[in-house]
């Protein structure tokens, strides 16, 4: 376990967890989320990418914007709809709005309550568009061009 030093810098006042600690953290970390960029890589591969998008948001937020083929299921009507659109046996990657919200860590907890295998998807549906990935909204398809602040320019990935 960590122990603060007094004499650190804020970056090492509280001393680094050991390798061991920090490979199990960040192990589980990655058994809990994906990213928007390896998300979009597997729903745009060929072939079933093996798990199934839900978009947690409200019916007004999905009207705005949604990733194509993710299915609407508004957090609060998990427990009466999960079992009638989703299949346990295929996993679950949730979304919302962004990093401000945590709608989709509502949303993969009740559907791990119930369940089923879930991750949730790190940057929502504001790092989708951000990234410049394809998003449908009532109006149809549509994409903008991908900010750099998130994406890289001249790369099909980032290279992570």
């Amino acid at each position: 376990m960590s122990v603060s030093t007094p004499l650190a810098n804020p970056v090492l006042r509280v001393t680094p967890a050991s390798p061991a600690e920090a490979a199990a953290y960040f192990g589980a970390s990655l058994a809990f989320h994906a990213d928007v960029s390896d998300v979009a890589a597997a729903l745009t591969a060929d072939g079933d990418p093996g798990f199934v998008v839900v978009d947690s948001r409200s019916t007004e937020s999905w009207d705005q914007g949604h990733i194509p083929g993710a299915l609407h299921l508004p957090t609060a009507l998990i427990p009466e709809q999960a079992a009638r659109l989703l299949d346990k046996s295929v996993p679950v990657v949730t979304y919302c709005w962004g990093p401000g919200c945590n709608g989709a860590t509502r949303a993969a907890l009740a559907l791990a309550q119930l369940g089923y295998q879930v991750k949730e998807m790190l940057g929502g549906f504001e790092y989708w568009v951000r990234e410049g990935f394809e998003f449908e909204t009532w109006e149809g398809r549509e994409r903008r061009d991908a900010d750099a602040l998130t994406a890289p320019a001249d790369a099909s990935d980032c290279g992570c």
